[in-house]
């Protein structure tokens, strides 16, 4: 240890005092030293100094080593404490010790080598003491840090999941309300649409043109909003998780030609081409899958390939990947998209065109029941496109599927 160290002699008998200030300076230890003969004027000293190490007489005239140990202690002063007994006083050293003393030090072994050893143990000691305290507190604090941590989390964490029952509460609620009023909603448009029909039918009085074109428009409304009601309707199902599937043997390009046929009218009405094409093998495929399931498929994603598409045509095609799987592709010749997009087409309420002003209508729910249909019936799907020269959605299913518990879309909120 090279530096100084401050030591404090406390004895009575002048002689053993001189004794012990002789051994430290004979020591080879930097000391810088201080006397006293009582132990009032060693605590008033302790008490406003720091010391590095004390040696202190055991037999005072005012205290004895253990009452001084005891004061300091009240004190709160950390000062190591050697104590210097006579000849016979090594047990009353010992419970010294116990009390809170450094070391003990018979005065017939003072010497410089003896000192200079005690010095240093007692120094060492207790800065390892202090060091272990000091650790210990930082630890104590850390501990005490942590819980109130921990205490705070448990407390978000209860905040979080009452307000993560309310959020699946109002949830539900809403599934409910939207469900209720779509169906409600289906009643009167149904009965527009039948109306219309009847006007159209120009039977038993016929219309003016001006009349005709006015029928026209509300059936065409009408029927459009029914289909925005229906796709709000079947989401809100499959958001309950409620969609099922029920598998059976169906003819597949039976269905799907029968779906394409359904849907030409549309694709007359804006002069475009929709045609089906299949390789030979597949003309008396059977599938076990849900008839219902895959062509609402179809015709989501016909539907959307007209709606998306002025000019050219759309073309379904089929074809038979492996014993197990078959891949349906409808391909359009549309507006195409962004690969920006690409990801979110997906998701429910999302659209390539978000802005009010968009030129195509719609509750971006299409591809999203499409795709919640796709996963019903363990299939996949995926799209390329690029801007301007159109789409191709690949969906790949199992020719022979099993019915599976039902699988939905979940909010966003649950």
């Amino acid at each position: 240890m090279d530096e100084t160290f401050k030591i404090l002699v406390i004895d009575d008998d002048a002689v053993d005092r001189m004794a012990v200030c002789r051994a430290l300076f004979k020591a080879n230890l930097d000391v810088d030293l201080s006397e006293v003969d009582n132990g009032k004027t060693a605590l008033s000293l302790l008490a406003t100094n720091h010391y590095d190490c004390v040696f202190v007489d055991y037999l005072l005239p005012d205290f004895n080593g253990l009452e001084l140990v005891k004061q300091l202690q009240e004190l709160d002063v950390g000062t190591p404490l050697v104590v210097l007994t006579g000849q016979g006083d090594e047990q009353i050293a010992v419970e010294v010790m116990k009390a809170g003393a450094a070391d003990y030090l018979a005065k017939a072994r003072v010497s410089p080598a003896t000192l200079a050893r005690t010095v240093r143990s007692a120094i060492r000691l207790h800065r390892a003491e202090q060091s272990a305290r000091t650790a210990n507190q930082k630890l104590q604090e850390t501990n005490d840090q942590l819980r109130y941590q921990n205490h705070e989390l448990a407390q978000q964490r209860a905040q979080i999941e009452s307000q993560n029952q309310e959020l699946i509460q109002a949830y539900r609620l809403k599934s409910e309300f939207i469900a209720t009023i779509s169906h409600e909603l289906r009643t009167p448009m149904n009965a527009i649409m039948g109306f219309s029909q009847l006007l159209l039918r120009q039977y038993p009085d016929p219309l003016s043109e001006q009349q005709l074109d006015m029928v026209k428009r509300i059936f065409d409304n009408s029927r459009n909003l029914l289909s925005m009601v229906n796709e709000v309707l079947d989401f809100s199902k499959i958001e309950a998780d409620r969609l099922e599937i029920h598998p059976e043997d169906v003819q597949f390009t039976a269905l799907v030609l029968s779906t394409v046929q359904e849907l030409q009218p549309l694709a007359l009405e804006k002069d475009l081409t929709l045609k089906a094409e299949f390789p030979d093998s597949l003309r008396a495929l059977q599938l076990t899958n849900d008839p219902d399931c895959l062509r609402r498929i179809l015709v989501n994603l016909i539907s959307n390939a007209i709606k998306f598409t002025e000019s050219g045509g759309i073309t379904v095609r089929a074809q038979q990947l492996d014993p197990e799987q078959i891949e349906i592709a409808v391909q359009d010749t549309g507006i195409g998209i962004s690969r920006d997009h690409l990801d979110i087409i997906f998701e429910p309420f999302r659209q390539a065109d978000q802005s009010l002003t968009r030129s195509h209508a719609g509750t971006g729910l299409g591809l999203a029941i499409t795709q919640s249909l796709v996963n019903a019936m363990q299939g996949t799907i995926s799209v390329t496109s690029q801007k301007e020269q159109g789409s191709t959605f690949v969906v790949r299913f199992p020719i022979h599927v099993q019915q599976l518990p039902s699988r939905g879309v979940k909010s966003p909120m649950i």
